[in-house]
């Protein structure tokens, strides 16, 4: 092999990685492990293994997760760099419905396809460490998780095992709700402590997909009521479900945020979907005295602007407070508004909707009478499902009062550029005194902090004070009276954890006689999923139809459990897809323990000091991967399996591979591949013309590229440095193939360098090099090596493109410059850099070489150049030795020719000389 054959080099490389176990990761108690070098962990979001492979855009980001894994082990370090699948959920589900295939079956298949695209990549994982969450030796551990937060409670400000909240409850420490523990019942006793627990049983509001069968989270719902998979009809209805409480830890998910070095980007989604926010409930008496309405506010400070009430549809009080005259119209809208997502219902967009009830709530702050309506943007599972509206405050309500007529008052004083930007050309005094007089005049609602106005009752003032204290005196003045309290509050909810499909990890729960819920004795575990001939779900058209779980059709022998003559039905519902991934991080540390989640020595070893050194993957999983694996991980803190309070402790997200795509006239996309550009028109073969649009690669766009393909044609050197190449790996980037031949030119550039085209022979100098090309050398070093840390992986190409280009035409290479290059090349393209390491002589991997040193000196210049001015005024450039002092600069300055002759006959009055920089002769 004379010229670069990257296939035949890539297989070679691939075949004795393998049989040496190159990328073999010793741990603690392993043979072969040295604690003395420093480690760092490395991982992927692992991917969910689909039928139709990898596409060129799924591994840019662990292509460079891999450079920085193959620069640390170069650097010195342990490195555990993993990859497993995430293969449960819906979609391996739908498809074995679809296709009558069981999801098994597919699934295995499907990550048979993407190991061995992987493989293919030559990414440096440590293979012996992968699992998938459908395999039963790990999702044996995933239910023993759900066992841990089943037998735990949160005492306010951690997770202990339940058994110590009975024990406290026996002892007379603490009480069940007021009632002392020896006057319950056992049945009592037992709702209690189950209520307390982490995991629990619930009667709640579920988004019921009767088509599929199951239940589906807020994020599987599409804007219009349906399913994301199927595009099946979607309702609200309530079910009896597990869930985990996570809301438990809303402040401590919140807090802990600091601790970590994540995006903060990321860190805002979190926190905003958390919401956690202070403010009041404050109690508004029904008019009839029959009752009433509480509701949670972040603006008690304008609860002399609210002008009337708005209940959710769901609401408990509707009923109580609607009166006959508007009983039949209320009814139907509740109908309706129940029917509707809540996405649909959080919809900024379009025409507010809602009905009056008949009935009217007193106002606590000044006692007046507000009408109570119904309204669908009111949610019942946000604060407390009722609204005190202030339309001069929050735009919705601005806008409902608007549309029905309702009053809007003005509690506060908005700032000057506010009112300059609402009413330009008015004046601010005459705006001011308009809008507070009349704010339904303006476009819309002041919903800020400002000055509190007329906003005074006999017993407490706030005009004149600024929002906080204003929002501080209110709440005291609440708490004096009895009419409110000060109040935390979370937009986050426990996590609706049931799914009625077949795919997914058996929940391990033992139903009882009388209720009991008994877990699975740990020595049983894993709870494997029955081999059934029919896995699909009971799919009905009948929103209104009883939910059955798919595991409904597993035989009687695996539902039923008989423990000491007692007769125990399992549990049906599965886990949903997020379980698996939650922790898996964890198991790659030790992932053939059969006796403990994961060994302490070597948790503590990978995940200190604060989690995963570098956590790599799609800004997609900000909030509920990310959040989720969180809330388990502190929950296994609190129980002492984890050494660390967080999982992850950099994150970086990926930017996304972009690619044309086509659409037919009936807005149908079409297969990329097959459209030709003719004359600016775009051609498909049988939808005829079609529109090209952009966006990210992937096969519901048509639009994906096999990295197959690629290696065929390039070898898969070439499209990792491609990848790499692109552009920022923060950033979206468009996939053009022809600009790829400009990298496989340049791998070719450094093989021709090396190698003699004839021979094969090295072409290689052990003499040393001259001082020009050793100060590059160094500098792309000292660059390389910066931008590697960095993760700018494609300015560290563009370097060594540079440094390789200084040595096109030279008949031999200094090998104190072709070893440094290769070194610095290994993490990106890792089969040429072997291949070319081996030939250089070297016994041992360039995977385990020393990363290349630079020496300071050569990052220096010699000589720098020297402006020279008059009056201020270039009038020259000369080069002089870097660092001389003042009177050899300036002597350098006056010898030029150009100044020479300016000053010839000139009187000089100053000279200013600034070093390294420039020289200024002042004239009298």
């Amino acid at each position: 092999m004379h010229g670069y054959e990257p296939q035949a080099i890539e297989e070679k490389w691939q075949k004795l990685w393998d049989e040496r176990q190159t990328f073999r990761v010793p741990g603690p108690g392993d043979a072969g492990f040295d604690a003395s070098k420093p480690k760092v962990y490395v991982l992927d979001m692992f991917p969910y293994p689909s039928g139709k492979g990898l596409h060129v855009g799924h591994p840019i980001g662990y292509i460079g997760t891999d450079i920085v894994a193959r620069y640390k082990r170069m650097r010195g370090h342990n490195v555990l760099h993993p990859m497993g699948y995430d293969s449960f959920g819906l979609p391996a589900d739908q498809y074995a419905v679809e296709t009558g295939i069981h999801p098994r079956i597919t699934t295995d298949r499907n990550i048979d396809t993407y190991e061995r695209q992987l493989r293919r990549f030559g990414f440096s994982y440590d293979w012996e460490r992968g699992f998938a969450t459908t395999d039963p030796h790990y999702y044996r551990w995933t239910q023993w998780i759900f066992l841990q937060l089943f037998g735990s409670w949160f005492d306010g400000q951690r997770a202990r095992p339940i058994a110590e909240l009975v024990a406290a409850l026996e002892s007379g420490e603490l009480d069940a709700d007021g009632r002392p523990w020896s006057e319950l019942s056992e049945r009592e006793r037992r709702a209690f402590v189950d209520a307390k627990r982490l995991a629990y049983l619930e009667e709640v509001e579920v988004n019921w997909c009767p088509m599929l069968g199951t239940v589906l989270a807020n994020e599987e719902v599409t804007k219009e009521g349906k399913s994301d998979r199927g595009d099946f009809p979607v309702y609200r209805r309530p079910l009896r479900q597990w869930m985990l409480r996570i809301t438990a830890y809303a402040d401590r998910l919140i807090d802990d945020l600091d601790r970590i070095e994540w995006p903060e980007s990321v860190k805002t989604m979190q926190r905003n979907w958390i919401g956690r926010s202070h403010g009041a409930d404050v109690v508004f008496p029904l008019a009839d005295g029959s009752g009433e309405i509480v509701v949670y506010t972040t603006r008690p400070d304008t609860l002399f602007g609210a002008t009337y009430m708005v209940l959710a549809p769901e609401h408990p009080l509707v009923d109580r407070v609607t009166t006959d005259a508007h009983r039949e119209a209320v009814e139907a809208y509740r109908e309706r508004a129940i029917a509707q997502t809540e996405l649909e219902r959080m919809a900024e967009a379009g025409t507010k909707t809602g009905v009056f009830t008949g009935g009217f709530a007193i106002n606590p702050v000044n006692d007046e009478q507000i009408p109570v309506w119904v309204a669908d943007y009111v949610l019942m599972g946000y604060g407390t499902g009722a609204i005190m509206a202030v339309p001069a405050g929050d735009q919705r309500d601005f806008e409902f009062a608007q549309q029905f007529g309702l009053p809007i008052r003005a509690t506060v004083v908005p700032p000057d550029d506010w009112l300059d930007a609402m009413a330009p050309g008015e004046g601010r005094d005459a705006a001011r005194a308009r809008y507070l007089e009349h704010p339904a005049g303006f476009p819309e609602a002041y919903t800020g902090y400002a000055v509190a106005h007329d906003s005074a009752n006999d017993d407490v003032s706030l005009d004149g004070l600024p929002s906080d204290e204003a929002i501080a005196r209110i709440v005291a003045w609440l708490e004096a009276t009895g009419k409110g309290v000060g109040r935390v509050r979370y937009k986050l909810r426990d996590w609706l954890f049931s799914r009625q499909r077949y795919w997914g990890e058996p929940i391990p729960i033992l139903h009882g006689p009388d209720g009991e819920l008994r877990p699975v004795d740990e020595g049983d575990l894993p709870v494997k999923l029955p081999d059934v001939e029919d896995f699909r779900p009971h799919a009905s058209e009948d929103p209104n139809a009883e939910p059955q779980p798919a595991l409904v059709a597993a035989p009687e022998e695996w539902k039923l459990v008989e423990i000491d003559g007692t007769a125990y039905r399992r549990e049906l519902n599965v886990m949903p897809q997020w379980a698996g991934s939650c922790w898996y991080y964890l198991r790659y540390i030790d992932p053939d323990n059969d006796e403990a989640l994961v060994d302490p020595a070597r948790e503590r070893y990978w995940m200190a000091p604060n989690g995963v050194d570098l956590y790599v993957g799609g800004v997609e999983h900000a909030v509920l991967h990310l959040l989720y694996a969180r809330f388990w991980h502190k929950v296994l803190f609190d129980l002492g399996h984890v050494s660390t309070p967080e999982p992850f402790d950099q994150l970086f997200n990926q930017g996304y591979i972009t690619a044309p795509a086509y659409v037919d006239a009936r807005g149908i996309y079409v297969e990329a591949d097959e459209v030709e550009e003719r004359g600016g028109i775009f051609i498909h073969p049988t939808a005829g013309e079609v529109t090209q649009l952009a966006g990210k690669m992937g096969k519901s766009l048509k639009n994906s590229v096999s990295p197959d393909d690629v290696f065929a044609e390039h070898g898969c050197d070439v499209l990792r440095l491609y990848e790499m190449y692109m552009g920022p790996l923060s950033d979206d980037k468009p996939w053009t193939t022809r600009d790829i031949v400009g990298i496989k030119r340049f791998l070719h550039r450094v093989w021709r360098n090396l190698v003699d085209q004839e021979t094969g022979e090295l072409t290689l100098d052990d003499g040393a090099a001259d001082e020009e090309l050793r100060r590059l050398l160094h500098r792309t070093v000292a660059a390389v090596t910066d931008d590697v840390e960095d993760m700018r992986f494609n300015t560290a190409i563009a370097r060594m493109i540079e440094l390789n280009n200084e040595l096109v035409g030279r008949a031999e290479v200094p090998r104190e410059v072709a070893e440094p290059l290769l070194l610095m090349l290994a993490p990106f393209a890792p089969h040429f850099a072997e291949e070319l390491w081996e030939r250089l002589g070297h016994e041992t991997s360039v995977a385990y070489a020393s990363w290349p040193m630079f020496d300071e000196k050569y990052l220096v210049d010699d000589t720098v150049e020297l402006v020279v001015q008059i009056d201020g005024k270039v009038r020259s450039r000369v080069s002089t030795a870097a660092g001389a002092d003042r009177a050899a600069l300036e002597v350098a300055a006056r010898t030029d020719e150009r100044i020479a002759e300016l000053l010839e006959g000139a009187e000089v009055a100053k000279v200013i000389v600034v070093p390294d920089r420039l020289v200024n002769f002042v004239l009298a």
